[in-house]
């Protein structure tokens, strides 16, 4: 009995001692690309590398030791989840040059998706169009097409599909930002010729204001399904 009761505790230890390890694997650090803050989060061994670009006005305050002030952001409040799946994850602040961030995940580990949420989308499409060549794109809640309901998007932007990368688009059925509607979705599929691919979402619950981040727009109670989604077609 006194032996089982040893192996026990010594089980016990050891999973303490590997979550420990684990937690430290992925610790989130302040890194400068470009002379722009970015949150870093790098496992030990990588399955590949993630640029996570913020909506609104991309302000998310990236401070010293990995810290972000401003949260709320569907995207931003996920990182550790994806990290918790094998990605490196990079969450950069107001500012960045999208080329100089792709090259620096591509020296941590490939493929390099970039993933951007609401006017990240525009700013993702931007990048691209100055040159930044990230192995797959995701875009949730974006600004695709006229019908999303803003001239400034995907299509305006790139103008032309052939520089879109293998390309995967998560929008919620009840999207009711009037900048995102769900009928700018097909519009942006049929341009891209082949190279984007759709998946709805519906569930969840809406508070405030239908263009933040805790309402359909937002994702809010369905993270996980944004996660699990983005990680499968990242890998």
């Amino acid at each position: 009995m006194k032996c089982l009761f040893k192996n026990i505790a010594l089980a016990a230890m050891f999973l303490t001692l590997s979550m420990a390890q684990s937690n430290a694997q992925t610790q989130s650090t302040t890194v400068s690309v470009g002379g722009v803050n970015a949150v870093l989060i790098k496992p030990s061994k990588p399955v590949g590398s993630l640029i996570l670009l913020a909506g609104g006005d991309g302000r998310i305050g990236v401070e010293g030791n990995g810290t972000i002030i401003k949260e709320g952001n569907q995207l931003v409040r996920t990182r550790m989840n994806y990290a918790q799946k094998g990605f490196a994850v990079l969450v950069p602040d107001y500012g960045y040059n999208l080329s100089e961030l792709v090259e620096y995940m591509r020296g941590i580990q490939k493929p390099v998706t970039v993933v951007g949420t609401s006017r990240g989308t525009q700013r993702a499409a931007r990048g691209i169009s100055k040159g930044a060549r990230p192995d797959k794109l995701v875009l949730t809640s974006g600004f695709l097409s006229n019908a999303s309901g803003d001239t400034e998007n995907m299509i305006n932007i790139l103008e032309s599909p052939t520089l879109l990368p293998p390309t995967l688009v998560i929008h919620h059925r009840h999207d009711h930002c009037k900048l995102t509607l769900p009928d700018g979705v097909q519009d942006f599929v049929s341009w891209s010729k082949g190279k984007s691919r759709i998946v709805w979402l519906e569930g969840g619950d809406e508070v405030g204001n239908p263009c933040e981040a805790q309402s359909h727009h937002g994702f809010r109670g369905i993270d996980q399904k944004v996660v699990d989604l983005v990680s499968g077609f990242a890998r």
